[in-house]
């Protein structure tokens, strides 16, 4: 069977596509994968035929994808929720196609249309990675829904030894991700946790390391670090909210503090709050002695542990979710529907 994959030309867009992907081409099948040459190296690293359609590099639409679907031929696409012309081009062709969650079902009015509410590609099932204990409750009841255990990927990378395996002290793990992270607010977050017994290890995405000036002792800055390598050391995340982030925390039963700034973060906020599983900071209230406040709060201590007792049980529910390899077992099933 041959299988297309599509998405945005972004991390957070491309990523959470990539675990279901590798495991169709680990089941046989014939993988390619459309999306801008910004996300080409993982995807070609990985065998997944990565080509950009037309002229696109970070959003791909109906009119983009239709001379492919008429090269490749494909029995399935599958788009994620951030590219509605790839539904749309794939009914159009008589395809059948399936929408890919990277998280929970997005809010209105955050500049992405809503899947659920795409009517020119109708009655299409979402792959969902998100547990449903977080998922919004309205897109639970109403959609026919596939669930898929969220593997967190991020690019093969050598972690700063010493931060992430040192016992001495607890581990602390601040991001604010590729688009959303300031100088501004990437400084006043390290302010306020180098004042922690704590290792505070920062990934500065888009900022430049000159930028933040020198940094005390017990802060390590790195441009970027092998996220999914590194969360399974880290004792509290300090983050923006990101779906990939959010969700990579709680994989493995780590309590997070969200800095929300804008796109889906405040709802991922909001539901992690709900669940016990973390703290909030709205950016009223950013400093960086709350930040430091609400992360003394977060941090392993002998008789303290709800919110890391929530987010482990989030985590034992993320495991008992059907793995990518299941998943990509039934693809098939999907194909045959066209």
């Amino acid at each position: 069977m041959r299988v297309l994959f599509a998405s945005l030309a972004s991390v957070g867009h491309t990523y959470p596509l990539i675990p279901l992907a590798i495991a169709a081409r680990d089941a046989g099948h014939e993988v390619h994968f459309a999306a801008g040459e910004g996300v080409h190296a993982p995807l070609a690293a990985n065998g997944l035929r990565p080509f950009r359609p037309a002229d696109s590099f970070y959003e791909l639409y109906a009119e983009d994808l239709e001379p492919e679907l008429a090269r490749l031929r494909p029995d399935l696409v599958v788009h994620e929720w951030g590219l509605p012309g790839a539904a749309v081009a794939a009914h159009r062709a008589g395809i059948p196609g399936l929408w890919h969650g990277f998280g929970r079902m997005i809010p209105e009015g955050i500049g992405l249309e809503l899947p659920t509410k795409n009517t020119e590609a109708p009655g299409r099932p979402h792959i969902d990675i998100c547990p449903p204990s977080l998922q919004d409750e309205d897109f639970l009841a109403t959609q026919d829904r596939i669930e898929l255990r969220p593997v967190p990927y991020s690019e093969p990378g050598a972690l700063p030894t010493r931060e992430a395996r040192s016992a001495s002290q607890p581990l602390v793990y601040l991001t604010l991700g590729t688009a959303f992270g300031t100088p501004e607010l990437l400084a006043t977050a390290i302010k306020g946790l180098a004042t922690l017994d704590a290792r505070v290890l920062v990934a500065t995405g888009r900022v430049r390391l000159d930028e933040l000036g020198d940094v005390p002792d017990n802060v390590t800055v790195r441009t970027w670090v092998p996220q999914a390598d590194l969360m399974p050391h880290v004792d509290v995340v300090v983050h923006h909210g990101g779906s990939g982030t959010t969700l990579g925390a709680l994989t493995v039963g780590a309590p997070q503090l969200i800095l929300p700034q804008g796109a889906d973060q405040f709802a991922n906020a909001d539901a992690v709050t709900a669940a016990g599983a973390g703290l909030r900071l709205l950016p009223a209230e950013l400093g960086a002695d709350a930040i430091a406040e609400h992360v003394r709060a977060l941090l392993p201590r002998p008789g303290r542990s709800d919110h890391r007792d929530a987010a482990r049980a989030i985590a034992d529910e993320i495991a008992r979710m059907p793995s990518p390899d299941e998943v990509a077992r039934r693809l098939p099933e999907y194909a045959e529907r066209g």
